[in-house]
């Protein structure tokens, strides 16, 4: 997997940004702007927070690595200006990261393609009120999951144990996102697949299994402690593991995803069946990312994730 680092021209490493994961944004970006400068890359830090973006054409940029995560970075706006600015970037297109970045809307493609994911309930902003949010259990059952369906990094996360949470829980998700998805919980293990490539050539990373202290993967220990295991090879049984590679190169290819991305799910203990809970087309590259280490052990460095992700720039109307 060679890669022809001048043929690349000059790249500008888009990170930072005005998203809830800025902070996470930013200890990506770094680690991809090394990677590339390291592999002798001509790559520069962009970040859309502090400049414009039309700002890319004077810089001369030949492509972008998109290392922003959240609104304005995996949701299919800053891949809109990139198309209109004709700069390749790395990644989903529009539509792909536009409906990737909304749990609901990724729902109903995975759904209406028969591929498994966790029932669940959307509360718009009219459908908030005290007594239509205490029905929620009754309809998905306890525990369960609510969560605001535009975020990431688990932001605005919380694991309802009883009615009384209810109300708590949907005014947490409400204060990043004006829409309010409830989840069923699925009791189980936790796993990532991230996947690489586009069309008849994508290819899912081995599985990694996550083992966080009384299930709590949440955003402090996701980045900033070393508490969560992540197993990897993951001693899943060989057939789990390559269930769980189909229905993930399924979820990839049927929301039309494209040079990478990582797929979250659950297997249920009860009978071992995975269920997909969300896809991230700009997934983390920092110190504790996961498709850095699930690369590493199918034999690619992280330099080398990072040139063969940026020479795979594409745009979804290539320049005639």
């Amino acid at each position: 997997m060679s890669v022809d680092v001048k043929a690349l021209g000059k790249v500008a490493v888009l990170f930072g940004g005005s998203s809830a994961e800025r902070e996470i944004s930013i200890m990506s970006g770094t680690g991809v702007l090394n990677a590339l400068r390291s592999q002798g890359v001509d790559a520069y830090a962009f970040d859309p927070a502090e400049r414009d973006l039309v700002e890319l054409k004077t810089d001369g940029a030949a492509r972008c690595f998109i290392a922003l995560h959240g609104r304005h970075g995996e949701d299919g706006t800053v891949q809109g200006a990139l198309e209109l600015l004709g700069i390749p970037y790395t990644g989903s297109g529009v539509m792909a990261s536009a409906i990737a970045m909304d749990k609901v809307m990724t729902k109903r493609v995975w759904i209406a393609e028969g591929l498994p994911t966790p029932r669940h309930v959307r509360l718009a902003p009219n459908e908030q009120s005290r007594e239509r949010v205490v029905r929620v259990p009754d309809e998905l059952g306890l525990p369960l999951i609510v969560k605001p369906p535009r975020e990431g990094s688990s932001i605005g996360i919380t694991k309802v144990e009883g009615y009384s949470q209810m109300q708590d829980a949907v005014a947490l998700a409400a204060r990043y996102d004006p829409d309010v998805l409830c989840e069923e919980f699925i009791e189980g293990e936790e796993v990532t697949c991230p996947v690489l490539g586009y069309g008849h050539h994508v290819q899912a990373l081995p599985v990694i299994r996550i083992v966080a202290p009384g299930g709590a993967y949440d955003y402090q220990n996701k980045y900033f402690t070393d508490v969560v295991k992540y197993l990897c090879p993951s001693g899943l049984p060989l057939a789990e593991e390559r269930e769980i590679q189909r229905i993930v190169i399924a979820a990839y290819t049927t929301l039309g995803c494209r040079g990478w991305g990582r797929a979250d799910l659950m297997i249920r203990a009860s009978d071992r069946k995975p269920f997909l809970l969300e896809i991230n087309t700009s997934p983390g590259m920092t110190s504790h990312s996961l498709v850095p280490m699930s690369a590493k052990a199918a034999g690619m460095s992280y330099e080398q994730l990072c040139l063969h992700l940026v020479s795979q720039a594409s745009l979804d109307t290539p320049k005639a």
